[in-house]
């Protein structure tokens, strides 16, 4: 699946799967997929801290946490995600940020953060969300294009299949949850 896309995100799921650090190594190994987010809403420290050590070091420069932030440094990870959960980095951070935004005025909010990029979702339907659907119009995609200084990811029922779809409007790259899992 090579695409002209410099940002392709593969979003863990809520709870962890089976053999997850081995699955997370193969989408990376695969060059499928340019990071992975480790999301696990629920997940203890301790948790994430195993899930950490169990996938080979020298991925973790391409992982980026949603929470538990202070094991970005001990296992110095790619960046972290800000979102409603977790929303503010900690203090004296200087690594990677990226964030999750729902709406285009929430992205240009975000482009003066200092942040590397943002999602923006649902693009499309959500495959992983029952009747959560596409929150954007053709119209309203086709205003990132006056967004600059961001670079914005689409997130929210993408697939391999719709992937071209994303090609009209001004998007760095695309995430996906359920569909990167398959």
């Amino acid at each position: 699946m090579a695409d002209k896309y410099r940002r392709r995100i593969a979003v863990t799921h809520e709870c962890a799967l089976p053999d997850e650090p081995e699955r997370i190594a193969r989408l990376l190994d695969s060059g499928r997929f340019s990071d992975v987010h480790l999301r696990h809403p629920g997940a203890s420290r301790r948790e994430m801290l195993h899930l950490i050590e169990d996938i080979p070091q020298r991925l973790h420069g391409r992982l980026h946490l949603h929470g538990h932030f202070d094991l970005t440094n001990e296992f110095n990870l790619g960046g972290i995600h800000l979102n409603r959960r977790c929303p503010t980095p900690p203090d004296g951070y200087g690594g990677t940020l990226s964030a999750s935004c729902h709406s285009i005025e929430e992205v240009a909010r975000c482009r003066a953060a200092g942040l590397s990029y943002v999602t923006l979702s649902p693009v499309f339907d959500s495959l992983s969300k029952s009747g959560y659907k596409a929150a954007f119009t053709a119209d309203e995609l086709s205003r990132l294009d006056g967004i600059d200084q961001i670079e914005i990811v689409a997130l929210g029922g993408v697939t391999p299949e719709n992937i071209g779809l994303l090609d009209r409007y001004n998007f760095a790259g695309y995430a996906m949850l359920t569909a990167a899992w398959i």
